[in-house]
């Protein structure tokens, strides 16, 4: 007779996935609740103008988020790994122009134009993260620099000149004003890049190294991840994403100069951490940074709708930005807190 002995249980993972579910329910709660704001704040908008949500009102709603949700997406890989990236404006601005330069007067295609942009913008990322990630000089203090760097060159370029849609070959032109059943081509594309990068974060090792980089740097070092090469990685999608939403500025306004996306630095960043993304590195997705830019690109429609001093937008931007990092820090808090009863829990039923 042979009697078979089964073997308990392995519950040393619980803890784990225990965590793990805790993480994403809280950060999908995160973006249910900056959906349910945006809801809020378009059916609030809509009672008082109801032309607000009219065909075109939306598509100039999407087309005007297009450009803020790709530069969010590029800067959410960065924000994940504890950095920053203070370039992405001034990337766009040189890469607009650059682009505009190169087709003005030529009939050039649209591929070639958008492999331009992201051939710039790479470079850009490629500088800045070199000086992150192998020379460990803070990321604040690098994307600053290169965020005046390039401003400089981009005046230095133009000198006071500027490209107008006339001289923009209507292949490019028709990739900022063209759509497919009613949808703009820009707001598609944001999705295609948005879906893929979320796709991307989670599904390979490689994208869930980042997390874990932004989560204790120190860990991830014991635990044998290239940390310069997957910091230096990062920069260079943020820097490709810029000199792609460059190119599509050009595309979308057919008119660019020296000072194009001036400024749109801590806005970018703004969306990014309302959208649930953490300064601090280690959580957040970039459907949430995307909700976080469709978000204020709304607030800022919402004000010219209502007649309302355009001044307003950037103190509400900023009140946000204090709120969203305010929720983080409470939210982390409390969330340690849990996961360290859960811990506990478990060792002493063990």
């Amino acid at each position: 007779m042979t009697t078979t002995i089964e073997s308990p249980p392995d519950t040393s993972k619980a803890p784990e996935r225990s965590a793990s579910s805790l993480v994403d329910a809280v950060f999908r709660a995160r973006e249910i609740s900056i959906a349910g704001a945006l809801a809020l704040l378009i059916l609030g908008t809509c009672l008082a103008n109801p032309r607000f949500l009219s065909d075109q009102g939306i598509k100039d709603l999407l087309l005007n988020a297009s450009i803020l949700v790709l530069l969010a997406v590029g800067q959410s890989a960065v924000v994940i790994t504890r950095n920053i990236d203070l370039s992405v404006g001034s990337v766009v601005g040189l890469s607009a122009f650059a682009c505009g330069k190169f087709v003005a007067g030529s009939d050039h295609g649209v591929l070639t134009v958008m492999l331009l942009g992201i051939a710039i913008g790479v470079v850009c990322g490629l500088v800045s993260g070199a000086l992150v990630s192998f020379g460990r000089v803070p990321s604040l203090v690098v994307t600053l620099g290169m965020l005046y760097i390039i401003q400089g060159v981009d005046y230095w370029w133009a000198q006071g000149e500027q490209i107008s849609a006339s001289d923009v070959p209507d292949a490019v032109l028709g990739l900022g004003s063209g759509s497919v059943l009613g949808i703009p081509y820009l707001p598609l594309i944001a999705a295609v890049l948005l879906a893929a990068t979320a796709y991307f974060l989670r599904g390979y090792r490689s994208g869930r190294e980042l997390y874990a980089i932004g989560s204790s740097p120190e860990a991830a070092r014991l635990a044998g991840i290239p940390i310069r090469r997957r910091i230096l990685a990062a920069y260079a999608f943020s820097g490709a994403v810029a000199g792609f939403a460059g190119a599509l500025w050009l595309a979308r306004f057919g008119t660019v100069v020296a000072d194009n996306a001036h400024g749109w630095e801590l806005t970018v960043v703004s969306a990014v951490v309302v959208g649930g993304v953490a300064i601090t590195g280690g959580t957040g997705t970039v459907w949430g940074a995307a909700l976080g830019a469709l978000l204020l690109t709304t607030i800022g429609s919402v004000l010219v709708v209502l007649k309302v001093d355009s001044f307003w937008q950037g103190a509400i931007t900023g009140a946000l930005l204090l709120l969203a990092i305010s929720v983080d820090r409470i939210v982390n808090l409390r969330m340690t807190a849990a996961l360290r009863k859960r811990n506990a829990r478990h060792v002493h039923g063990a």
